[in-house]
């Protein structure tokens, strides 16, 4: 059972704020860039993101029924910027994984024992964009 709905609207009005200005750089963190199904409006979600060869690796610790999920989804892809560089990332691909293999152990351990959160997201690199391009 992911993370209950009202830490969503919590997080998305106070923490995703505070997380917005060091998830680009962080380790371990990045932002989604994607746009709405409906508004078209281009929206930015922090989240917790690991690369994993020619993919990132997205934990859903709100369940893969969440708006940006969907909207990365039903467009076939996203920007993501991750460690001060911006990916196009494409193909994704929801799975379930109750063990949190591809997460570093801490993160693993959150999301097994205290989230319950098994969902996630496989997005793979089509390719890096530029820094003149951005």
């Amino acid at each position: 059972m992911p993370a209950p709905r009202w830490l969503a609207r919590a997080n998305k009005v106070g923490l995703n704020r505070v997380v917005a200005f060091i998830a680009p750089w962080a380790p371990g963190w990045a932002v989604v860039v994607h746009r709405g199904r409906k508004s078209g409006k281009v929206f930015r979600t922090p989240l917790w993101a690991f690369r994993r060869d020619d993919r990132f690796v997205i934990a859903l610790t709100y369940g893969s029924r969440s708006d940006w999920v969907r909207n990365v989804l039903a467009a076939g892809g996203c920007e993501m910027q991750s460690r001060r560089r911006l990916y196009e990332v494409g193909s994704p691909q929801v799975y379930h994984d109750p063990k949190a293999r591809e997460m570093p152990l801490f993160i693993g351990f959150m999301l097994r024992f205290v989230l319950r959160a098994p969902e996630f997201l496989s997005v793979e690199v089509v390719r890096e964009v530029p820094a003149a391009a951005r």
